[in-house]
C-alpha cells in the first residue's frame, strides 16, 4: 500500500499539464525576482548615493530619509510588508485586467506583493552598493575633478561603474536570496512556484488516483519545488564562487606586479 501511494504521488508529476503548471510558476518566480532585483539596483543605487554623499546641510534631510528607509525595511520582516502592500497599496488600472493568463484578482495581488519585494530588496541592495562606493579610492574623485568632470559625471562615469563591479558577487548572492524570498508571496495567493505547489497539494486527490491526499503527496510536491529552487540557486552560487575566485586571482596578480 505504501509503495502504491508513492507511485501515485510521483504519477502526479508525470502529467504534462501539471508539469507545465509548475514550470509556469517557476517562470513567474524568476520574472518577479528579476524585476525586484533590477528595480532594486536602480533605486538602491540612488539610496546609496544619497546616504553617502548628501552631507551638505541643505541636502542632509534627504540623507536622513534614505537612512530611515533603508533601516526600516532591512530590519523588519518581508512578510509584514507583503501584507501591508496587499491591504493598502493602490493597484494601477493596467493591473486590473487579465494579463499572462491570470485573473484580474491575481494580477492585482501579484502587483501589490511584488511592490513589497521590490521595496525590501532595494533597501538591502542599497547597503551592498554603499559598501561598493566606500571601496572606491578617494583619489578617483580627485582624478575626475582634474579632468573637468562635474559631480554627476564623476558618479556616473567613474565611481558607480567601479562600485558595481566590486559588488557583483554580493549582488548575485542577493539575487539568490530574492528568489528564495519570493516564496513568501504564496501567502497572498499569487501565482509563483510555491503558491502553485500549494494549490496542487490541496487538490492532489484529483490527480493521484487514490481520492485522498497522502503524506507522500506532500513530500513529492514540496520536494519537487525544493529541487527547482536548489537547481536555480546552486547554479547562481557556482557563478558567484567563480567570480570571487577570478577577483582573488586578479588581486594576486596586481599585488604580484
Amino acid at each position: 500500500m505504501l509503495m502504491e501511494e508513492w507511485a501515485a504521488s510521483f504519477g502526479i508529476l508525470s502529467k504534462n499539464a501539471i508539469l507545465l503548471y509548475i514550470l509556469k510558476g517557476t517562470l513567474f518566480t524568476l520574472i518577479i525576482s528579476s524585476i525586484a532585483v533590477v528595480i532594486g539596483v536602480v533605486f538602491g543605487s540612488i539610496l546609496a548615493l544619497v546616504r553617502n554623499y548628501c552631507n551638505a546641510p541643505k541636502y542632509r534631510v534627504f540623507k536622513y530619509a534614505a537612512i530611515a528607509y533603508i533601516e526600516v525595511f532591512r530590519n523588519t520582516p518581508l512578510l509584514l510588508w507583503i501584507f501591508i502592500c496587499v491591504v493598502f497599496c493602490p493597484c494601477p488600472s493596467i493591473f486590473r485586467h487579465k494579463l499572462f493568463g491570470l485573473s484580474t484578482v491575481e494580477t492585482g495581488l501579484l502587483f501589490k506583493a511584488s511592490i513589497a519585494l521590490i521595496l525590501f530588496a532595494s533597501s538591502v541592495i542599497a547597503e551592498i552598493i554603499r559598501g561598493g562606493l566606500n571601496s572606491v579610492p578617494r583619489g578617483q574623485f580627485e582624478a575626475g575633478v582634474s579632468q573637468g568632470f562635474n559631480i554627476i559625471q564623476i558618479m556616473y562615469l567613474i565611481i558607480l561603474p567601479q562600485a558595481l563591479r566590486n559588488v557583483i558577487p554580493t549582488l548575485l548572492s542577493q539575487i539568490i536570496t530574492t528568489i528564495k524570498d519570493s516564496s513568501y508571496l504564496a501567502n497572498v495567493a499569487t501565482i509563483e512556484l510555491m503558491a502553485r505547489v500549494r494549490q496542487l497539494l490541496a487538490s492532489a486527490n484529483l490527480y493521484n488516483g487514490l481520492n485522498a491526499i497522502n503524506v507522500s503527496d506532500v513530500f513529492v510536491l514540496y520536494g519537487s519545488a525544493a529541487a527547482i529552487y536548489f537547481i536555480i540557486n546552486f547554479s547562481l552560487s557556482l557563478l558567484v564562487r567563480r567570480m570571487q575566485n577570478n577577483n582573488q586571482r586578479k588581486s594576486r596578480q596586481v599585488l604580484g606586479n
